[in-house]
Formats: structure tokens, sequence, C-alpha cells
């Protein structure tokens, strides 16, 4: 017997897993992290290079960040928005990321951040993930800073 999943049953299942996932990497579980992932994942991640290909590259890269942030991990998911079809589905949401750092003051920045989700033997898994973050084209700079109330007062102006 066949079942047949609803959209909403599809955006369910896809909000748990990244839910599970911002979990994991506040934890800084490595494993669990890559539990979601596909193994032929192609990531373009905004610190290091253009991008990842596999898990074997993306997780070298996760390791090297988490060593970036040695005290306890925020990660935070806002704004979350999916869309869900089959076998395919498109994420997208405002991620909120830093450290605690020894000081107890909080080094966090705003992301951007996407994924592109398949189905593949019955489980969601990240085939494609972007994270970025906005710049100053004059002097090149991230603006980390930015906020998502930033954003809606700059969409109202």
């Amino acid at each position: 017997m066949t079942v047949q999943m609803t959209r909403t049953d599809e955006e369910a299942q896809i909000r748990r897993l990244v839910q599970d996932w911002a979990k994991a990497v506040a934890a800084k579980d490595l494993d669990a992290i890559f539990s979601h992932y596909a193994p032929d994942i192609l990531a373009f991640d905004a610190i290091a290079q253009l991008q990842f290909k596999g898990t074997e590259a993306y997780r070298k890269h996760w390791e090297a960040c988490m060593d970036l942030c040695p005290g306890p991990m925020i990660f935070e998911v806002h704004d979350l928005s999916i869309a869900a079809q089959g076998e395919v589905a498109f994420c997208h949401y405002l991620s909120r990321c830093g450290e605690i750092g020894a000081d107890g003051e909080e080094k966090v920045g705003w992301m951007r951040a996407s994924a592109g989700l398949r189905q593949r033997s019955g489980k969601w898994l990240v085939v494609h993930e972007h994270f970025s973050a906005p710049f100053d084209p004059q002097s090149g700079k991230a603006l980390l800073g930015l906020a998502p109330e930033d954003a809606a007062r700059t969409k109202a102006a």
C-alpha cells in the first residue's frame, strides 16, 4: 500500500528536519548535522571558498567553522518558509548565528539561508545549501549586524 502525503505533511517533515538540524548545529554535533545532508550535497557557504562538493569536503569546512567558535554556539532559525511537492522541496530562512565568548558576550550575526531538499528512500535530505550575508559594495565588508527589523524598515521606506 502506498501512502500519499499531502503538501502539509511534507512541509511539517521538512520543518522538523530544519529544527532538528538547527539543534544539532547549536550543540556542535557534526554527526547529527550531517545526517540531514545527501552525500552529494553542493553547498555555497559564506565563509572560506566558493563551493563545497560532497559531505567530505563540507564536513571539513564545518569542522573549521566550529574551531572558529570555541564558546557555546548560537544558531537560530527565523522566518522559515517551505515549499514542497512530491520528492522536491525548497526552504529559506534568516539565521542568527555565532557564539557566546569567554567574556559572556554574544558574538552573532544574521545570515540568509536557503536549501533544496530531495526525498531519497523516503527520507528528506538537503542536496543544496546556500548561506550568504549582504555586503557593502563600497567597503566590500559583510553586513552581519543587520537584523530582520532593519530589512523591514528599509523595505517600508
